[in-house]
């Protein structure tokens, strides 16, 4: 399995940022979705609530497969082959 380190140019630096926030975002959703759920409100409301969340980790997980795409592109690691078109497909397919 290759191991992508997001941490260094992609998610532990300004450019890791964009998606961080949005993880954060995410996060703060769930929370009142839970709140909303103890709370018993309206179960549409509930789900447009939900649905917000879903999609901003849809988009943050983009965000990751991007970043760790543009590493992998240009990684001048010798001793790490550059990705397949196969485990390229597979992230992307992980987030479908």
């Amino acid at each position: 399995m290759r191991v992508v380190d997001l941490r260094g140019g992609g998610c532990g630096s300004a450019q890791g940022a964009p998606f961080l926030n949005r993880l954060r975002r995410a996060q703060g959703q769930l929370t009142g979705v839970i709140a909303m759920i103890e709370a018993g409100r309206d179960c549409k409301d509930v789900v447009t609530q939900l649905a917000a969340v879903s999609k901003a980790l849809d988009r943050a997980g983009f965000k990751i497969v991007a970043s760790g795409m543009r590493q992998c592109m240009t990684n001048t690691d010798e001793n790490q082959a550059p990705m397949t078109e196969e485990e390229l497909e597979k992230l992307f397919l992980a987030l479908a």
